[in-house]
């Protein structure tokens, strides 16, 4: 009997039982489409983290000034009372370190913005002309400020798309004015909606200006609190943090012994971190839902044995007639491989719909993945041979002439 034949003969033995071979093919259904969902959500968990840091420049490194231990106290990096960290730094940097190729400062504050009648307090941040391509933010309307609007300290502002829509109600706000501590500045660009981060926090929500006026004209202090620095690519991060470290040390007179008084963070490492515990939570997802497709594969051994019970007659009637001892072995075993593969593959369908349907009802981030219905329908044909060798063997080593006279 060929192939084509055996297959044919499984259906039509699977068809007087439906009810059997449905609630058989249950336990593969269920765990299949676990599989398929659980992987797309802790993909699509992953993907969203991913496109974050991307967003935000995977070549890119923090330096902040102060470190977590210096002389013996405890400070924060970014600390705004920590001088140790100046422009002098960063255009040392720019021109010393090879492997970096754009550095912006950056200088915090928060204030309340006043436009006609209308006010909203923000955060504002004191950057460099460079700060779009550092971090990867484009401009949607006007412009960014210049480097002649950085050495004049120029009060212009660019803002995000939260203050130009609490401020300016839709209207344009290119050319218009913003007082901030009582002092008139120009808006001159509204940047791309960003939307919020990982930590729910509106990126929206803040206003740029030359970093020389938030120094002389908001913060009165010349204290520089961060640096945002751009390697020449993601794999010279590693090279330039190094090369930063020893710069800054040198520059800062530090002996061998000394602490480091500044802190250079890598997002390479975030991200890298980042992906790692996103894999581990998509395995540990998959292996949980993995657990349904073993169940389900018990239940086809189970059903099998019972048919084989409930066949033996006609087994019997099989080998008498010439039927090898292979071909009843394949008889039985396509049997449960149609059972599971079958149970896969509509598995897959209602995995496929849940993955669809959970960022509607749920609002998390799916990302459907081809590797885990591959490795599914695989996993499936696995647990038909599997669990179905067994009753096929013992269907084959049946006596002709007990199975004959079995009632």
């Amino acid at each position: 009997m060929d192939l084509l034949n055996i297959i044919r003969v499984a259906f039509r033995a699977l068809q007087r039982n439906k009810m059997r071979a449905a609630l058989t093919m249950l336990g593969i259904i269920i765990g299949v489409s676990a599989v398929v969902a659980m992987v797309s959500i802790g993909q699509g968990a992953q993907a969203t983290v991913q496109a974050q840091i991307d967003s935000i420049g995977t070549n890119l490194l923090f330096v902040s000034a102060g470190a977590q231990n210096v002389g013996g106290v405890r400070s924060g990096t970014g600390d705004s009372g920590t001088n140790t960290l100046t422009v002098e730094d960063l255009d040392a940097i720019k021109r010393e370190v090879p492997s970096v190729s754009m550095v912006t400062p950056a200088v915090n504050a928060r204030g309340q913005l006043v436009a006609g009648n209308m006010n909203w307090n923000t955060s504002i941040q004191g950057v460099s002309e460079q700060y779009p391509e550092v971090r990867k933010w484009s401009v949607q309307s006007g412009e960014f400020f210049t480097d002649s609007d950085v050495r004049t300290a120029a009060r212009v502002l660019v803002v995000g798309q939260t203050i130009a829509d609490n401020l300016f109600a839709g209207a344009d706000p290119i050319g218009q004015t913003i007082r901030v501590q009582n002092l008139p500045f120009r808006v001159v660009g509204v940047m791309v909606r960003k939307g919020q981060d990982a930590q729910g926090r509106d990126q929206d929500d803040v206003a740029f200006t030359p970093y020389t006026t938030a120094q002389k004209k908001i913060l009165g202090s010349p204290r520089l609190q961060i640096a945002y620095v751009s390697a020449v690519s993601p794999d010279a991060t590693y090279t330039a943090q190094q090369q930063i470290t020893e710069l800054l040390r040198q520059r800062h007179k530090l002996n061998s012994n000394d602490p480091d008084d500044f802190t250079v963070r890598n997002m390479s490492d975030i991200a890298e971190a980042a992906n790692q515990t996103n894999s581990t939570m998509t395995m540990l997802l998959a292996c949980i839902a993995g657990v349904s497709l073993l169940v389900g594969g018990i239940g086809i051994m189970n059903i099998m044995l019972v048919s084989v019970t409930e066949r033996t007659r006609e087994i019997g009637i099989r080998m008498a007639i010439g039927a090898r001892s292979s071909a009843v072995r394949s008889q039985f075993l396509i049997e449960s491989i149609v059972l599971s593969v079958t149970g896969g593959l509509f598995g897959i369908l209602l995995g496929v719909a849940s993955s669809l349907a959970i960022p509607k009802l749920l609002g998390w981030p799916t990302l459907i993945s081809m590797m885990a219905i591959v490795g599914s329908v695989i996993f499936s044909v696995m647990v038909g041979i599997f669990f179905g060798y067994y009753p096929a063997r013992k269907a084959a080593a049946l006596d002709p002439i007990d199975a004959l006279r079995y009632e």
